[in-house]
């Protein structure tokens, strides 16, 4: 018995469970450990509430993005998040599978990636090790026929996965952009449904429908039907207080003038242009590299030692190295 669906032939959904939108919240600055079970409906009461367990995973998530999560799990709807590479979009969906207690089912897009590759296969070495061993029992082979394309040789991929769990899974489709517009199509169908058919075994359909997360670097444009299904968040570069509090929660061993120090760089180098602008992730990596030299302050030498920690570009390198004393002055 798989938990958290349910098989049946033809579909039987019944109508969303109504959730509230409304809660009196009075703890928005409590952290998860703070509220106790994870299973607590006070973590995503309201935006505020989200933001605070969120805090509690190292996150901090500004209103419009716990506002967008808040109604995503409310509605029962997908949320789409858009935004260049490195701003934290994939870490939203972990941080809600952690805050929230649910299981994490990542399914990574690719180009070429197809409906077999994202939902089931069958395992067809054990199947064929099974024939080979029911063939010496010749009165029992029609019996055991029928289990060859049964639950125990199918493997599963990610959407299945995520229907069987149902809500207590959080579903990341992480950078939809680099998939195929047939496989858009194809999922713009599961998601809707929540529910596959397995022409072996029959319907499969989500009790209730996991939280979804799509990510996208905008690298191709979505289909309008894909993003009409959607919520939809656009998450930009933080500004510099932001992206200090960030850094300073990813990489609390770092001096906080080494930090803020850093956060300033980085915004002035994301105003270059760059073929490709460092993102959140690169700050607290290259914060964290110029902290292994216990500097209290930056030095231009440390800077450009290092600036392989935020750029992946040799162009990029070059430019920023060239302007590094003008990018510096004022700040150092």
């Amino acid at each position: 018995m798989w938990s958290s669906c349910s098989y049946s032939e033809s579909r039987s959904r019944g109508s969303s469970r109504p959730r509230s939108l409304e809660w009196p919240v009075t703890f928005a600055s409590m952290s998860v450990e703070a509220l106790g079970n994870q299973d607590d409906p006070r973590l995503v009461a309201s935006p505020e509430a989200i933001t605070a367990a969120l805090a509690g995973g190292h996150y901090l998530a500004d209103r419009g993005l716990a506002t967008a999560i808040y109604l995503a799990i409310a509605l029962d709807q997908p949320l789409l998040l858009e935004g260049e590479a490195g701003v934290g979009k994939t870490e939203v969906a972990k941080a809600l599978a952690a805050c929230l207690g649910r299981q994490l089912v990542r399914l990574q897009c690719y180009e070429g990636m197809d409906a077999s590759q994202a939902l089931y296969e069958w395992d067809y070495p054990r199947q064929l090790l099974y024939l080979r061993s029911i063939s010496e029992h010749v009165a029992d082979a029609a019996d055991s026929f029928d289990d060859l394309f049964g639950p125990r040789f199918l493997i599963e991929r990610p959407l299945l996965t995520a229907i069987k769990r149902g809500d207590s899974a959080v579903l990341l489709i992480d950078e939809i952009d680099r998939a195929d517009d047939e496989f858009e199509a194809f999922l713009l169908e599961v998601l809707s449904d929540f529910q596959i058919t397995i022409p072996e075994i029959g319907t499969v359909e989500a009790d209730a429908p996991p939280l979804v997360i799509l990510t996208s670097n905008r690298t191709r444009e979505l289909h309008d039907a894909l993003k009409r299904r959607c919520l939809y968040h656009w998450i930009d570069y933080p500004d510099v207080a932001r992206e200090v509090a960030i850094v300073t929660a990813r990489a609390p061993e770092v001096p906080e003038k080494v930090v803020r120090r850093v956060a300033q760089i980085v915004s002035r180098i994301r105003e270059l242009n760059l073929i490709k602008s460092p993102g959140v992730a690169e700050t607290v990596v290259w914060a964290r590299a110029l902290g292994y030299f216990g500097l209290d302050q930056l030095d231009p030498k440390h800077m450009r030692a290092t600036l392989g920690a935020i750029l992946k570009e040799r162009e990029d390198i070059d430019l920023v190295a060239s302007r590094l004393d003008e990018i510096l002055g004022g700040l150092v």
